[in-house]
């Protein structure tokens, strides 16, 4: 009887271990401040990815997900650091994010890498990222700026402009940014006019577009936040009429901004980390069945961001901390098969039973030796009262 007893005892313990079991993950992205009209589709994709594991009933023997979310706010790097210390102490394993160069920064250098928490960002693209000390705690699925940069310049001399103005916000990803944009287009043989930075939170901007218009030039690149600073200079710039062309970058690319000023956007490009690959047209057929427009920037990678944290658990067997930052650059560079949005089920079990995967996911996902993403890129132009993608780079 007494042997029944512990038996049973010992079943019901290891029962009721697995059914409450359940693994926490942060999500810390700006859901104030300059791009917050950006991260709600970001935290869903995320979302969707954490709940598709959770949901398939292979995730270490069928455990599942709950989500942490904080508030970065993009810019308050001390706001972004007591949130980040906020999610650690609740116990979680990695975290999604965050989301702006600077915050992101902050946020891995104190409190992630020393507190040995896996962070993966789907959206910091400052170049000065891609040295931190981050003891393999730090990864990224967006592309460096000094790729984007470049691509950027491409794309400007590809519409025929011959001289520019530069204007960016002040801060690491601006600043970052505007230097190899700047020296991207001078090697393509366009004139820069004028490099001048710009601080978000003003209620006008008719004086930084002063500045420029006085420099001249074909176009503006406008190099900041569609919710903030950069919103702001394209209103001056159409209520002046000093310029009717702007350059966009990354962080200024989203609907809000085609629904701020329409046809005075009818002669602006820019461009953004993106695919139009495999992945990217299955991840738009997954997020659409779960309700989310997955048009908007950082949606895919901020799935793929999520779906490599759950897949490193699964590769080592555990949810421990460092288990997980071992086991990244395995599951996202493969040699293995291949696995796409809306397959994490499949990546799952292939892991359970020793086999070996390649994550494409929704951006052809492929790091470097330091974590990041090699990237491609997505020439975005507006047609239609939307941002359209003309071709991938």
């Amino acid at each position: 009887m007494k042997k029944l007893l512990i038996a049973a005892f010992i079943f019901v313990s290891t029962f009721s271990t697995n059914v409450l079991a359940e693994i926490k993950m942060g999500i810390i992205l700006g859901f104030t401040g300059p791009i917050e009209s950006l991260t709600p589709a970001m935290a869903n994709s995320a979302e969707l990815a954490f709940k598709e594991a959770s949901d398939s009933g292979s995730l270490l023997g069928g455990e599942t997900i709950s989500v942490v979310r904080a508030d970065s706010t993009c810019v308050d790097s001390a706001a972004a650091t007591a949130a980040a210390e906020g999610v650690i102490s609740q116990g979680v394993a990695a975290i999604m994010g965050a989301d702006c160069s600077g915050v992101t920064g902050a946020i891995a250098s104190n409190v992630a890498v020393p507190n040995g928490v896996v962070m993966i960002s789907p959206s910091a693209t400052s170049p000065g990222l891609t040295t931190l000390d981050d003891k393999g705690y730090f990864f990224r699925t967006a592309p460096s700026d000094a790729r984007g940069g470049q691509i950027l310049a491409d794309v400007t001399k590809d519409r025929k402009i011959k001289s520019v103005a530069i204007t960016y916000t002040n801060n690491d990803y601006g600043k970052g940014l505007a230097d190899v944009y700047k020296a991207a287009v001078e090697a393509h043989g366009i004139k820069v006019t004028t490099t001048t930075a710009h601080e978000d939170g003003k209620a006008d901007y008719s004086s930084e577009v002063a500045t420029l218009a006085s420099a001249g030039g074909d176009a503006v690149a406008v190099i900041g936040y569609l919710d903030q600073g950069g919103k702001g200079i394209i209103q001056a710039s159409l209520d002046s009429g000093a310029f009717d062309t702007f350059i966009l970058s990354d962080g200024m690319i989203g609907q809000s901004l085609v629904d701020a000023f329409g046809k005075g956007l009818k002669k602006s490009f820019g461009s953004l980390p993106g695919s139009t690959g495999k992945g990217a047209g299955v991840f738009a057929k997954v997020a659409s069945a779960a309700g989310i427009d997955s048009s908007g920037p950082y949606t895919g990678e901020s799935y793929d961001a999520a779906a490599l944290i759950v897949l490193a658990m699964q590769a080592g067997g555990s949810a421990d901390r460092a288990s997980i930052a071992k086991n990244v650059m395995d599951v996202a560079n493969g040699p293995g098969t291949k696995i796409y949005p809306g397959q994490l089920k499949k990546g799952l079990d292939l892991l359970a039973k020793g086999k070996k995967i390649d994550y494409e996911g929704a951006t052809g996902v492929s790091f470097t030796e330091v974590g990041e993403a090699e990237g491609s890129f997505l020439e975005q132009e507006v047609k239609g009262g939307k941002f359209k993608t003309k071709k991938q780079r």
